[in-house]
């Protein structure tokens, strides 16, 4: 009884400080509770978030609001064409001492960093879109045959406009996978666009207080993955990742007709971790059916690959999923 009890005080604090950093985040950035609430799910369960909407929606104003929320050094990467990777993990320069003498010393690149906001990532070539591959999975760079260990929490919040295509690389499915949602950035309601001019007009600029240093992060980080996720809640979530691959025993009829590839172990990894959030921020250290229900379109929008036919017909990977979650039943036809 009392390990229960512990339990539910440190689910109630959680809720508590998770409430207080969008309290402080709802003084500057309006509207967009779903983006905000996506973003700090992958900051707590350690993982790294990729927005994709059209300029001017306050990416990067999220970023920097995050920053100074949770009191944590942030950078910010333009990614275009001409960048190199080493503008982003650092080089190796030749240096002088008072003797005269010559040595290398590694100069450190903007990567190294608690937050780093990838603007418009999709405009690098894929050889620089590489260089972030081993930040995103191993919080390590590597350079020069010398691995450097980044900070502790590291969180990547990369963006990418889906309008301007010209001149864009599209994402490689490795990189992709690492990020654990996709959020879709919409536009602002007649409401919020009006408190926006309210807010932005007047000459009157509001900074978030600090509410959270990256050591309760982690602390964070470990009380989430304690959540229970029950076996028959594991298999549900087992069978949502299995019937996005295509022919496959769990596939249903729309995964076989609209997608090419499925979702990797790191889908259902996500929904998991994402689920156990949105079980303790309803006061539960157990997971539910609809926790799941809810992180499945975020988790795994940019992990299916649709095929040919689903992009002549414009069915996008968002139909998909959702009909692939009605279908799926809670409970195993062989349990």
């Amino acid at each position: 009884m009392t390990e229960q009890t512990d339990f539910q005080q440190q689910a109630e604090k959680f809720r508590d400080r998770y409430q207080a950093i969008r309290d402080e985040i709802g003084k500057v950035i309006v509207g967009h509770d779903e983006i905000v609430h996506g973003v700090l799910t992958c900051l707590m369960i350690g993982g790294h978030c990729l927005l994709e909407g059209a300029p001017g929606l306050g990416k990067t104003l999220l970023v920097q609001t995050l920053s100074k929320t949770l009191s944590l050094d942030s950078n910010r990467i333009q990614f275009t064409p001409d960048l190199m990777p080493a503008d982003i993990l650092g080089t190796n320069m030749v240096v002088e001492d008072q003797d005269g003498k010559r040595s290398f010393e590694f100069q450190k690149g903007p990567i190294f960093t608690q937050i780093c906001l990838a603007d418009e990532i999709n405009r690098a070539t894929p050889k620089t879109q590489s260089a972030m591959l081993e930040t995103m999975q191993e919080g390590t760079v590597t350079v020069g045959g010398h691995r450097y260990q980044l900070d502790k929490p590291f969180f990547v919040l990369a963006t990418q406009n889906p309008i301007e295509q010209e001149g864009t690389y599209p994402l490689p499915e490795a990189q992709l996978d690492r990020f654990l949602f996709k959020l879709i950035v919409g536009y602002s309601n007649r409401d919020q666009l009006s408190e926006i001019l309210d807010r932005t007009t007047k000459g009157v600029k509001v900074e978030p207080q600090p509410v959270m240093d990256g050591a309760e992060i982690l602390q964070w980080q470990q009380l989430i993955r304690q959540v229970i996720l029950a076996d028959h809640l594991r298999d549900y979530v087992v069978r949502l990742t299995l019937a996005t691959h295509p022919d496959g025993p769990h596939a249903v009829d729309i995964t076989n007709q609209y997608l090419r590839w499925g979702a990797s172990p790191r889908g259902a990894q996500t929904m998991a971790l994402a689920a156990k959030v949105r079980a303790l921020l309803e006061g539960r250290f157990n997971v539910s059916f609809e926790d799941i229900r809810r992180v499945y379109l975020p988790a795994m929008r940019h992990r299916v690959i649709p095929n040919f036919e689903a992009q002549a017909e414009n069915v996008t990977s968002d139909q998909v999923l959702l009909e692939i979650l009605d279908r799926v039943p809670e409970k195993a036809d062989d349990a």
